[in-house]
């Protein structure tokens, strides 16, 4: 039996009854082609506890209620069989619904069963409504009876259930979060997200994070584009039963808002939240009348239907695929540069509350997914719409300000933003100053990249200064700046006029940037060295920590790394990688010395050595001396590079620098670190010897 974490234990000790171990879904999905909410729905009735004798009882059970009851396409010709024979039989199936209008009888379709037209009962309309609008998952009892008219159908329908909880506990909810810090918050989100919250940064489980707001935030408008298989759509269509994925980002009018001829409303008015999947897309022929109702929804959460206006709730989501890395849209176009022409819109464009950066995303690994517990998807998905009905769009206003230059447009999409936040980290309204300010610039960052990007669109769009303030302090500003703004400052605002800088951010770059060419790179090497103070942002690329220390180890003969964490395997490897950028600066005319101080590894010490050795060997043929030592005191805290030549590296995260990737060797990050994304950290160059 694995040993629970102890955020593990403690998540079963609160919301006991509410929790399922994540990693059950695909130990009992097979080939059952459901939803994951589908599944943990079952798991829910089964399995959610902590006693492994229990666990393995309920999965037996769920296995076994899916081998009877739910319908494959392959197998639907035997079950409709077994009902006529029998007389009776429940089924998972999805269930669709429409009305016979010149029978004046609601008719009943089973996607997978394969059978049409059974009546349905106008109460079960009135209970599940959206039956109407695409179809739900459902557990019912279809009967069969034969009879001699061929115009009735035989199949009967007995009984039917949504896959979805009646209600949601969401005073008990709000109660249960006070267990928890922000930190393990976040971390028990992302596991019943179905997600390994040990490897993502801290910068990533907010875009993931960002996922979940259109549902429990009404008419809130996102965007992510990004590589393909980084898991933007998969959120939308296995989680929550009040989501609706719309494949190939096509749809009508009709299906989407109304159908002018018999009044039927569309998705809008059904769910929650709308997302269209693979949005992007030049080629795609895209209806212009569309267009222009989903800006008027989007602005106003209205459409039309001829003279009359309607209202609705539901959130709109774009995911899609680019085709081109980040540098080079902003070199040649912008970050909407794939998708469909008639959606490249600055209009449309503009109601886009937030733009997910989905091009930060890993695609998805084994080592992504979660073990650990997470709350039963169907619980969390009716907590979240529960959490609809609150508004913490105005919270941040107990501790900050926006800038003026900030307009209405942008303000709703920055509130909208921090609202959502609020409602899945800090449901109880309760977060402290500094928390309070972390979710602001992510909801800020959010808005200035699609407004950065309008610039570079539409002429008319002014440039705004992002800031915000402390209500005690009012005259010192707090810049936000995109993470590609910081990596790619040269061609971020590629032809876009120059504005007055109004704020620091504008006038200094607080962020170290690639060399884009040798010539560069030289430059840097031999530029006059300077004690300075350097930030880095997470998930920033475009430098390699080697290259940023490189001009202060020049000319050394002799240097010394203190680090006490040169024990996993990649800690290892960045190491290496160091000391080889060592070698090309002085091979194959100087030989340097460098002495490591570290700790041994308190369970895998002889690994530890054999590597340090192999490492030895190697880099003796080339000139340096590699040698360590290990601290048996274990005090070492601090880590830094000091040089013969005087200079102190103070580094706050050591060589434990960059995010987790996979590290093949076909992978291009394992040979190119100026690629990889990074932890946030500090480096500070000290001159002891002047």
């Amino acid at each position: 039996m694995t040993k629970l974490s102890s955020l593990d234990q403690k998540i079963n000790q609160v919301f006991t009854g509410c929790v399922v171990r994540k990693d059950l879904v695909k130990e009992i999905r097979g080939n059952a082609i459901v939803p994951s909410y589908v599944l943990e729905y079952l798991l829910g009735q089964y399995c959610t506890t902590s006693d492994e004798d229990s666990i393995q009882s309920g999965i037996q059970s769920v296995k076994e209620i899916l081998s009877h009851h739910y319908v494959h396409k392959n197998e639907a010709e035997l079950i409709r069989s077994n009902i006529k024979e029998i007389g009776r039989q429940k089924v998972i199936d999805k269930i669709s619904v429409t009305l016979n209008e010149k029978d004046d009888t609601y008719e009943a379709s089973f996607f997978n069963l394969g059978i049409n037209k059974v009546i349905v009962g106008s109460q079960t309309i009135k209970k599940n409504p959206k039956l109407l609008v695409s179809g739900i998952w459902c557990i019912a009892e279809v009967e069969y009876y034969h009879v001699e008219d061929p115009k009735v159908v035989p199949w009967l329908l007995s009984s039917l259930k949504p896959i979805q909880m009646a209600r949601s506990d969401v005073d008990g909810y709000k109660e249960g979060r006070k267990n928890f810090s922000m930190d393990e918050w976040i971390d028990f989100i992302m596991q019943s997200m179905g997600l390994n919250p040990e490897v993502f940064s801290r910068r990533n489980k907010f875009i993931q994070l960002c996922r979940l707001i259109p549902f429990c935030e009404r008419n809130y408008n996102l965007m992510e584009l990004g590589p393909k298989g980084t898991g933007k759509s998969h959120i939308y269509s296995e989680f929550s039963p009040h989501g609706m994925l719309l494949s190939g980002g096509e749809v009508t009018v009709p299906k989407l808002f109304v159908n002018n001829s018999n009044g039927k409303i569309g998705l809008v008015g059904f769910w929650d939240c709308v997302a269209f999947d693979e949005f992007a897309g030049n080629q795609k022929k895209i209806d212009k009348a569309l267009v222009d109702i989903m800006k008027n929804y989007m602005a106003n959460k209205t459409f039309s239907r001829g003279t009359q206006t309607m209202g609705a709730e539901a959130s709109m989501v774009f995911v899609g695929n680019t085709s081109h890395t980040v540098p080079y849209m902003l070199k040649t176009s912008d970050l909407f540069a794939d998708l469909p022409d008639k959606y490249h819109d600055s209009a449309f464009l503009d109601r886009i509350h937030c733009f997910n950066p989905g091009w930060e995303v890993d695609n998805l690994r084994q080592d992504m997914f979660s073990s650990g517990y997470g709350f039963v998807v169907d619980y969390f998905a009716e907590i979240l719409r529960a959490l609809r009905n609150d508004d913490y769009s105005a919270e941040f206003n107990k501790f900050f300000t926006l800038g003026e230059d900030i307009s209405a447009r942008d303000r709703d999409g920055i509130k909208k933003t921090f609202s959502g936040l609020m409602k899945i980290i800090f449901p109880n309204n309760d977060a402290t100053e500094d928390e309070t300010k972390e979710l602001l610039t992510v909801a800020i960052e959010g808005r200035k990249r699609v407004k950065d990007q309008l610039l570079r669109i539409d002429s008319t769009f002014n440039r705004t200064n992002f800031v915000f303030f402390k209500n005690c302090e009012p005259f010192k500003e707090i810049p936000v700046q995109t993470l590609e703004e910081i990596e790619f400052h040269d061609i971020y605002f590629h032809g876009v006029p120059e504005a007055v800088p109004t704020s620091s951010a504008d006038q200094h770059q607080t962020a170290v940037e690639a060399p884009a060419n040798e010539t560069q790179i030289n430059a840097i090497k031999e530029h006059v060295l300077e004690e300075k103070h350097e930030e880095i942002k997470e998930n920033q690329k475009g430098f390699s920590l080697n290259e940023l220390v490189a001009p202060y180890l020049k000319g050394c003969k002799k240097l010394s790394i203190t680090d006490p964490y040169i024990r996993n395997f990649f800690q290892q490897r960045n190491l290496m990688e160091l000391l080889v950028s060592i070698v090309q600066m002085n091979y194959p005319l100087e030989e340097i010395e460098v002495h490591l101080i570290t700790i041994e590894d308190e369970f895998k010490g002889d690994k530890q050595e054999e590597n340090f050795n192999k490492m030895k060997e190697s880099l003796a043929r080339f000139g340096l001396i590699f040698t360590w030592e290990y601290d048996t005191a274990r005090t070492i805290h601090a880590r830094h590079i000091e040089t013969d030549t005087g200079w102190k590296i103070s580094l706050d995260r050591g060589l434990d620098v960059y995010q987790s990737f996979g590290g093949d060797a076909f992978d291009v990050l394992t040979y190119l670190p100026e690629l990889r994304p990074c932890k946030a950290y500090e480096v500070t160059f000290i001159k002891i010897n002047k």
